[in-house]
């Protein structure tokens, strides 16, 4: 039987986006990609179709190949990198998709060597920790790739490629003490200077992609303002750039130059450019400290697979072949158990499984997602929102994450079931912007007043301050004009006051006396200085 094999630049709904590959041995790695007539690669048989066209090569869509017999197995598409629009398509087969990714992070190296104490104690630290260096640079591996290819492009010295090692041990859902957040660890305020979306359905701090461009666009600013001094910008990227110039600023003071060794830093922050220099060194030269590093050859580990739909986590999972919590592995920015199509870009998936993934989504038969978002028309209590939309206020407090004794506020998004009334995908400006605001809610207390000659229910609530239909509520949604009698009793409902807290006994008000009496007019009670600076930690 005959086909006519035709390739898109964008490989269908497959484009690159990922990461350093295992070694092609390895179990699930891609086979080689060949035309199955000519035995050339598939990246060479587009070139040349785009160079016998009059249209420049990145403008071409599609590429007709020849009429061939079908082979036993459909080869696998060629796939471009998204992040890198100017790349070639991926030709797997090539010398240099299967180079050593190490070696070209070691040729990239550039800043000059740092040595002492401080470097020393961390190249001990790795050096007795080989399991933890082994778990770390096989998970790193994941990633090197992109990282490596990003780094380069933008002409950075390859030491940034290997932040992430010592910012999160190369874990996309590492959390500091201080909420730093990702592979690159950004606090929440940073994440937002760099276009780092973080609301109810998504993190952008913990994507892959997002999240590196970013680590990079900060970078490259930092390595602007301390004129090319990377070690300045290192120490400004873990600590701040105000800590930095203030720090540099007290050194020149003191008749110093003002680099990164003359500068009076935390701990952390004096150990941040010399653990550096140590996983550098572990990466030169991995013999010395006893290590061996996996093996990663110099080409993709991710693909990105494009969704136009919303998405439950487990159906993605179940279309990709993986279990929800690999696949959140690879996903980590997701927040909730439906992807939205308008908030997620793409997807990320090791290349056979985004194969995999791409031929099950357009095969699926039936719903896509069993969630969507609804908007709170005002402030309710979570029983109160449950029975309107249908489902219990355990799972509605489960799913939103809303703790006991909160009340949600009004235009608050929740993510709630689809039903045949409510079964729309979440649009953009909604995946975009949803947020969950909560109030704590108010112990109330239960009192009765007495109507007056010619009350209603409107007067009462008028003349306590309270919502008409509250007050109604209160009383058995009674008529709210209708005249009462007078005297009769009206349940009204209030905030519970705090207890107030007992007068101090005369022996401590005799105390206090004389303290003031002790201290000068105008002292202050507090010796006035600088607050202290919070100064974030990342994990090792």
């Amino acid at each position: 039987m005959k086909t006519t094999h035709t390739l898109s630049l964008i490989a269908t709904v497959l484009c690159l986006a990922g990461c350093a590959q295992l070694p092609t041995d390895a179990p699930g790695a891609p086979s080689p990609v060949t035309h199955p007539q000519t035995g050339a690669s598939w990246g060479q048989a587009l070139g040349a179709a785009a160079a016998a066209s009059a249209v420049p090569a990145e403008t071409v869509k599609i590429v007709s190949l020849p009429v061939v017999e079908e082979p036993a197995e459909a080869p696998k598409p060629i796939v471009r990198d998204d992040l890198q629009t100017d790349a070639l398509p991926v030709d797997f087969q090539s010398a240099q998709a299967h180079a050593d990714l190490w070696a070209r992070i070691r040729a990239g190296l550039q800043l000059g060597d740092l040595s002492g104490p401080r470097v020393e104690k961390w190249e001990a630290y790795y050096g007795k920790r080989p399991d933890y260096v082994a778990r770390m640079t096989e998970r790193g591996g994941r990633y090197l790739f992109h990282i490596v290819e990003e780094v380069q492009r933008r002409q950075l010295p390859m030491e940034l490629a290997l932040l992430p090692f010592i910012e999160s041990a190369f874990n996309p859902e590492a959390k500091s003490r201080v909420a730093a957040s990702g592979m690159w660890q950004f606090m929440s305020a940073t994440g937002k200077d760099f276009d780092l979306k973080q609301n109810l359905f998504r993190d952008d701090r913990r994507d892959v992609l997002a999240s590196t461009r970013a680590a990079l666009d900060y970078l490259e600013q930092l390595g602007r303002r301390y004129d090319g001094d990377w070690q300045l910008a290192l120490a400004a990227y873990n600590w701040g750039m105000g800590n930095v110039d203030r720090a540099v600023k007290r050194a020149k003071a003191a008749g110093k130059e003002g680099r990164y060794e003359d500068l009076r830093m935390p701990t952390e922050t004096a150990d941040y450019v010399p653990k550096l220099q140590a996983i550098e060194n572990l990466v030169r030269e991995p013999e010395r400290f006893g290590v061996i590093l996996p093996l990663l050859a110099n080409h993709p580990f991710f693909l990105s697979v494009r969704v136009d739909r919303d998405i439950d986590v487990e159906l993605a999972a179940e279309l990709a072949g993986l279990t929800p919590e690999v696949f959140r592995q690879f996903n980590p920015q997701m927040n909730k158990p439906v992807i939205l199509a308008a908030a997620t870009p793409q997807l990320l998936l090791p290349y056979d499984n985004a194969e995999r993934f791409a031929r099950n989504f357009a095969q699926h038969r039936g719903s896509f997602a069993s969630w969507t978002a609804w908007q709170t028309p005002k402030t309710m209590k979570p029983a109160d929102a449950a029975k309107q939309i249908g489902m219990s206020e355990t799972e509605l407090r489960a799913v939103n994450g809303i703790k006991g004794r909160m009340l949600i506020k009004g235009g608050s998004t929740l993510l709630v079931p689809r039903t045949a009334k409510r079964d729309h995908d979440v649009s953009e400006h909604l995946a975009d912007s949803a947020q969950l605001a909560l109030a704590p809610e108010q112990r109330q207390v239960r009192r009765t007043v007495k109507a007056r000659k010619g009350d209603t229910l409107a007067t009462i609530a008028k003349r306590h301050g309270l919502p008409v239909a509250r007050v109604v509520e209160w009383n058995g949604g009674r008529a709210v004009h209708a005249k009462l009698k007078t005297g009769e009793a009206v349940t009204l409902m209030s905030p519970a006051r705090a207890v107030a807290k007992a007068p101090p006994n005369a022996k401590t008000q005799a105390k206090a006396g004389k303290k003031t009496a002790a201290r000068k007019p105008g002292t202050p009670r507090v010796a006035q200085g600088k607050p202290p600076v919070r100064r974030p930690a990342k994990p090792s």
